[in-house]
Order: structure tokens, then C-alpha cells, then sequence
């Protein structure tokens, strides 16, 4: 079986960021399917590699997440536009598996069913066009009554739908109730990622100390929140406590989360460049909390962030600023704190007692290592991919009453 895999932001974990098409490409790959990876990367010519056992073609399609929204459509058109020509001359797979966002994959898979006769499956990694319409991007309502048409066509028109949580399933039920739809949320690279002990070195290396410590490890946009894990730090300084706030990450508000540290004197919250996998779990090493946020809107609440499984394959406390199926798996599963909108104080005090009896962390660090070990292995999701892929190689697993707690 032949299957181009389509993700416009394909990255590996040696290059950091969202690897999810990275596992799930190698897990099919592994499984003796034939793939070949469509993606975009900032180069000047057309490039191929092989990366474990897969191919990869790299199509030179600028992109930068400091981009505003026309340029950002302009790079989506661009990556549509040259995927139907590299799938002219690359000859004809059994099957495609269309990552979305951003939803301008859809026009590729559509394009493919009906000048290359080739099915598509569409996976929905976030709800498009409905974010970028709460976030204020998009305003026209001629515009959102025909991107929402679209995305409805790209729905109906594909093989099967896959959902990266429960909340995202229930939108596309909605949407297109007629489609079956998977939940295949991101996933925790257990190998990768592993509770350690605070290492003394690191710690010198870097001017820290043994106190309590949060991290912050992802995207530095306008929807992360970030700017309330500063909020969070701000109280801390108010109330004399030597925590510290550790953030790691890239984003169009990444100079303005700096400026705003400086401005209110926070010399306890460090700044860390972007980095890999690698760079991402010493961060977590030092760090008793990890930091999950995202802004207010409805639709962010059912996102199924990388952050969140990376944390918890390294055995993090979470401290979670927002409503969802992220607070659910956290208040359940007895993983960590809120901290939400108008409850700074609340969260401060339930800090402040951690603090002085390390056990409750301890505990909530020991569950979230175990909730990845049951629930979210990267080997467990390539099993449902198969599952959807070959439904009658690989029948549907059973115990997936994790998935479904919002649905």
C-alpha cells in the first residue's frame, strides 16, 4: 500500500516543534506501508530525504509563525499549489492522509479525488475556519459562510475523518454527521521524554535553583495565554516567593512577552531560545509544573496540545489555565492545578501549600507518567491510525474510554 501522508509543518524531533506526522509516518512505515510525506520548509529548491524508512519531499514554501494572516494564506495557497503538481509527477498512491491545519489541505485532497481518482482521509488537528473567526482574523460573513461551506465539503467529501479530541469529534459530527470519525489525540514519546531528577549541573549551568519551578514549553502566539503564566509570576514576586518561571518557545509574541517581563521587574521568569525534543526535556527536568495555556476563546478548549504529552510522558505536575478536555483529563486524573481567569489568588495558595509538602507534586507527577503509559504511547496511536487505515488488517482497539470523556 502506497499513502503520500500531506503535512504542510512535517517536522522531526531533532528539529523540535509538533512531531506528530514524524511517529505516525515511521509507525506506518514500520508496519511495512509505503509512504511518502508531502510537507513545506523554508528552502529555496525542491528537496528529498529518507528519514526512517519514509520518504519526505520538501517543497520550498516560506513560513514563519511571526507571519500576519494575509501572508500566512499566501503560504497556504502556495504549498496547495505545488502539491498538486509534485503528486503530477510522482504517480499514484492508494490512499492520502490530509493534515489539517492549515484547512487549505482540503483543496489538495479534493483536487486528488477527482483528477487522480485517489481517496483521503482528513485528519483535524484544530478547528478551521471557526478559530481564526473567534480569534477576530476573520470578520466577513460572506467569507465565513463560504469557508464554512468548504469545510463541510472537504468533510463529506473525504474517506473517513480522524479528531484529535473529543471536542473536536463533536464538532465535525456536527458538521458532517454522516462521515465516521476516529479520536487520535497527540501523543506522549515515552522514550524520549522520562521523570529525571534535577540535575545540580544544569541547574549551575544555567543560574537556577532548587526552588519550585514552572515551565513553559510551545508556541509564543496571540491564542498560547502565556501572558498569564507572567500574571501568575507577578503575584509570586508580590508575595516574596523565589519560584521560578521558565518559558521556551517562538511566536509572533515572543519579543512582546520579553518586553513585558522586563516592564514588571520579573527577574525570576527566564527566556529559553526554540529547541528540540532533546532541549525541550531538560527544560521539563528542572521543572515541577508544567505550564498549559491557551486564551479564552471556545474553540481552543478542545485542543489536544504536544505540550500537554510531552509533560506528561516526563512526569510533570500540570497547572492548566483554561476549560476543556485538557482541565478534564487534569481534574480526573488527579494530574495537577487550575489556574483560571479570575482564580490567580486560588491557584497561588494551593501553590504556596505544594511548596511546603512536596508529596502532593509527587503524586500528581506519578499519575501523569502513568496516564501517558496507559492511555497516550506513541505506539497506541499508531495502532488506531492502522486501524483506520486497514480497518480489516488492524480491527479498532478497545478501552478508549479516555477519549470519549467529552464527546
Amino acid at each position: 500500500m502506497r499513502i503520500f501522508y500531506i503535512h504542510q509543518y512535517f517536522r522531526t524531533p531533532d528539529e523540535g516543534g509538533a512531531v506528530r506526522s514524524y511517529h505516525l509516518a515511521k509507525g506506518l512505515a514500520d508496519a511495512g506501508i509505503q509512504v511518502e510525506v508531502i510537507s513545506g520548509k523554508n528552502i529555496h529548491h525542491y528537496d528529498q530525504q529518507w528519514i526512517e524508512g519514509f520518504k519526505v519531499h520538501y517543497l520550498p514554501v516560506s513560513y514563519d509563525q511571526r507571519f500576519g494572516f494575509f501572508r500566512r494564506v499566501l503560504a497556504f495557497l502556495e504549498f496547495v499549489r505545488k502539491s498538486r503538481r509534485l503528486l503530477k509527477k510522482i504517480g499514484r498512491a492508494d490512499l492520502l492522509y490530509v493534515s489539517s491545519t492549515p484547512l487549505t489541505t482540503g483543496l489538495i485532497g479534493l483536487w486528488a479525488k477527482k483528477r487522480l481518482a485517489t481517496p483521503y482521509i482528513f485528519e483535524i488537528r484544530d478547528i478551521w475556519p471557526e478559530a481564526p473567526i473567534q480569534v477576530g482574523a476573520i470578520r466577513n460573513p460572506l467569507l465565513i459562510r463560504i469557508l464554512r461551506n468548504f469545510e463541510k465539503k472537504v468533510y463529506d467529501q473525504s474517506l473517513s475523518l480522524v479528531a484529535l479530541s473529543p471536542g473536536i469529534a463533536k464538532h465535525i459530527r456536527q458538521v458532517s454527521p454522516q462521515k465516521k470519525t476516529s479520536i487520535i489525540p497527540n501523543f506522549s514519546d515515552l522514550d524520549r521524554f522520562y521523570p529525571q531528577l534535577k540535575s545540580k549541573d544544569l541547574l549551575e549551568r544555567w543560574g537556577l535553583g532548587d526552588q519550585l519551578t514552572i515551565a513553559y514549553t510551545g508556541a509564543l502566539g496571540q491564542v498560547n495565554g502565556v501572558e498569564e503564566l507572567l500574571g501568575l509570576a507577578e503575584l509570586a514576586k508580590r508575595k516574596q516567593k523565589n519560584w521560578q518561571f521558565l518559558i521556551m518557545g517562538e511566536g509572533s509574541h515572543r519579543e512582546l512577552l520579553i518586553r513585558d517581563a522586563q516592564q514588571r521587574g520579573l527577574n525570576q521568569v527566564r527566556f529559553f531560545p526554540f529547541g528540540s525534543k532533546e532541549a525541550v526535556n531538560q527544560l521539563l527536568s528542572i521543572a515541577d509544573f508544567a505550564w498549559i495555556s491557551f486564551a479564552h476563546l471556545p474553540v481552543l478548549k478542545t485542543n489536544s496540545p504536544n505540550k500537554f504529552f510531552d509533560a506528561l510522558a516526563a512526569g510533570k505536575a500540570i497547572l492548566v489555565n483554561h476549560k476543556g478536555w485538557v482541565y478534564q483529563l487534569v481534574k480526573q486524573h488527579e494530574l495537577g492545578i487550575s489556574c483560571l481567569p479570575g482564580k490567580l489568588d486560588h491557584c497561588f495558595q494551593q501553590l504556596e501549600k505544594m511548596e511546603n509538602d512536596k508529596s502532593q507534586i509527587l503524586q500528581m507527577q506519578i499519575n501523569a507518567r502513568s496516564l501517558a503509559e496507559k492511555y497516550f504511547r506513541k505506539e497506541l496511536a499508531v495502532q488506531r491510525l492502522l486501524s483506520v487505515i486497514q480497518p480489516d488488517k488492524y480491527p479498532p482497539m478497545q478501552g478508549d474510554e479516555v477519549y470519549i470523556l467529552t464527546a
